[in-house]
């Protein structure tokens, strides 16, 4: 229940929209009135006409989304914790024939310093030349990139003729916590390229590659098709986009995620045996434990154990998780330690 928001349902609204979707016929490969419609959507909600390609998962609009904008000799630099670098299988490096150059994290994050020092390698032909810069928001780790560190990167990628992309599997879980909004978070800051998710805060399946630079979305449609992510019923992907921004479902849902992951950590506290990273904003736990109470733990709930020497686990709430869910979890903590 607590290993990711991935393994949670789909909302209802989002499952009556699919069937929806299912009825008649329209126009296929993204030509239907439902994904225009969809994109009107995702224009209204950053305050700008973008460009926007569906794409079913989240490493397919981090691969297609960037592969886009990369030469071959080209790369991008991250955070050595981005997903891109850990849990995409090289997937990056391989369709795109291009190198990710990693930064030491901060807490998840990484700053305009730690890039520059690619810098000297621009123009040089022994060496990849950084082209994207890439972060994740929310982090791997659970920080958050305030607004203003969001725009410093992005004017220092356009200052040296580099892009910026956020991969935004939980970004609306940023949102939220941040109290902001999508525009003031993405287009205000300068955002070249969004991998904008929705599948861990309750759609079924799809995410969308949104460009907000006209003049890099010329080749998107193409690098999609390469890909094989140009899907023949699209409308079944777009028509969750519309019902996920209809009445901010989105918010709702990260808002739950959020309020859950806040009462997750308040009722860890309560245990001296746990010791709680610092400045948990957003739906992921990280804590260190005994390592014979995680395997207690184990035996009867499913989350992550991140490192066997410390005892660091990652716990994560979703849009569906109840406080009866957290507190059976922390019943069975106490049963384990014998209070």
């Amino acid at each position: 229940m607590f290993m990711s928001d991935n393994n949670s349902g789909v909302h209802p609204k989002i499952m009556e929209a699919v069937m929806e979707a299912n009825n008649g016929h329209d126009f296929a490969y993204g030509n239907d009135n439902t994904s225009k419609k969809a994109i009107e959507e995702i224009s209204k909600l950053l305050g700008k006409d973008v460009d926007v390609y569906f794409v079913t998962t989240g490493t397919a609009a981090n691969v297609i989304g960037m592969g886009g904008l990369l030469g071959t000799y080209e790369a991008v630099v991250c955070a050595d914790t981005a997903h891109i670098n850990v849990d995409e299988c090289g997937a990056l490096e391989r369709f795109t024939g291009s190198k990710i150059l990693t930064i030491a994290n901060k807490n998840g994050k990484i700053a305009v310093e730690g890039v520059r020092k690619y810098l000297h390698s621009l123009g040089d032909e022994h060496q990849s030349q950084p082209k994207i810069i890439s972060i994740s928001q929310t982090t791997e780790t659970g920080s958050l990139y305030s607004l203003d560190e969001i725009r410093r990167l992005a004017d220092f990628a356009h200052h040296n003729n580099m892009y910026l992309h956020i991969d935004g599997a939980r970004i609306a879980n940023a949102v939220v916590a941040l109290k902001t909004s999508f525009k003031e978070m993405i287009t205000d800051t300068g955002v070249d390229l969004l991998s904008f998710g929705g599948t861990k805060n309750g759609m079924m399946i799809g995410e969308a590659i949104v460009s907000l630079n006209k003049d890099i979305s010329q080749s998107l449609k193409f690098h999609r098709k390469q890909g094989m992510q140009l899907l023949s019923k699209m409308r079944f992907i777009s028509a969750q986009f519309i019902a996920y921004l209809d009445g901010e479902l989105w918010r709702k849902n990260a808002a739950n995620a959020n309020e859950m992951g806040r009462y997750f950590a308040h009722r860890l506290s309560e245990f001296e045996e746990i010791t709680l990273k610092d400045g948990l904003e957003t739906n992921m736990i990280f804590a260190n434990m005994d390592r014979d109470l995680i395997r207690l733990l184990q035996e009867k709930f499913d989350f992550y154990l991140l490192d066997e020497d410390t005892g660091l686990v990652r716990l994560v709430t979703s849009f569906d998780t109840k406080k009866e869910d957290i507190d059976e979890f922390i019943d069975y903590i106490g049963t384990c330690l014998n209070r």
